[in-house]
């Protein structure tokens, strides 16, 4: 069995990875809506991981 916070730690990288391919969708197209939901997704991506690791140092 893994560590508390490895579903979060999952989560955040697959939403890092998918905000890094929305916002270079949106720079190749000029799609400025894109480009910022992509930046977004990977705050957001960012944040689960740091949750995840903050489960596995308080467990």
């Amino acid at each position: 069995m893994g560590k508390k916070g490895d579903k979060d730690r999952n989560e955040g990288a697959m939403d890092k990875a998918k905000g890094r391919m929305k916002e270079a969708g949106g720079s190749l197209t000029g799609n400025k809506d894109k480009k910022s939901e992509g930046r977004a997704d990977q705050n957001k991506g960012t944040f689960k991981e740091k949750k995840g690791a903050a489960k596995d140092l308080l467990s």
